[in-house]
C-alpha cells in the first residue's frame, strides 16, 4: 500500500493487487530474513479509474515498458525486540536504488482455524518518487503541486509459514 499527498490538502491511498514474493529465514524471530518481491505495475488501484489510467501511463509507471517493480533485500538490522531495519534494492521504471524500510514483527500464530502457521509483519517507510524517475507533476493555481514527491509505504503482511525442507 502507498499514500501520497494530493493537491496539498488530502492523502490519496493506493495499492498493487498483483505481486509475488519469496521470504526465507532460519530464525524464529526473522532476524535473518531474506526478501524478494515482484509487483505488477499494471495492477495499481486507487479507487479512481481515470487516475489509475494516468498512473499506468508514461507520466508515472509506464507499465507497458516497465511491467514489474521489484525489491530484493540486502541486509536486516535489529533496532529493538521485534523491530528491524530492512535494507535492499528497489527497482522502479528501470531505476535501482538502495533503500530501507522499518519492519515490525508482530508474532506467530502456531495454528490458525485452518491448521496453518502464520507470521505477521508491518513494513513501513517513505520514498521520494523522483529518485525512481517518476517526476510528473502539475502546478496548482493556488501555488501548490498536484502530487507530493514523498510516497508513504505501509504494507501489513501475513505469511503462511512452510516447514524447512
Amino acid at each position: 500500500g502507498f499514500s501520497v499527498k494530493h493537491f496539498g490538502i488530502t492523502q490519496t491511498d493506493g495499492l498493487f493487487k498483483m505481486f509475488s514474493g519469496k521470504i526465507h529465514t532460519e530464525k524464529k524471530d526473522f532476524s535473518d530474513v531474506q526478501v524478494e518481491l515482484s509487483i505488477e505495475t499494471d495492477s495499481i488501484e486507487t479507487n479512481d479509474a481515470q487516475r489509475d489510467a494516468h498512473l499506468r501511463s508514461p507520466d508515472f509507471f509506464e507499465v507497458e515498458k516497465f511491467p514489474i517493480m521489484a525489491f530484493k533485500s540486502t541486509s536486516i538490522a535489529t533496532v529493538s525486540s521485534g523491530m528491524y531495519k530492512l535494507s535492499g534494492v528497489l527497482t522502479i521504471k528501470g531505476f535501482s536504488k538502495s533503500t530501507s524500510f522499518d519492519l515490525e514483527f508482530a508474532g506467530i500464530v502456531p495454528k490458525d482455524p485452518f491448521g496453518n502457521t502464520k507470521a505477521g509483519f508491518l513494513l513501513t517507510g517513505k520514498i521520494n518518487r523522483k529518485d525512481w524517475g517518476i517526476t510528473w507533476n502539475a502546478a496548482l493555481d493556488h501555488g501548490g503541486i498536484a502530487v507530493s514527491e514523498d510516497v508513504k509505504i505501509s504494507c501489513p503482511i501475513q505469511l503462511l509459514m512452510l516447514p524447512n525442507e
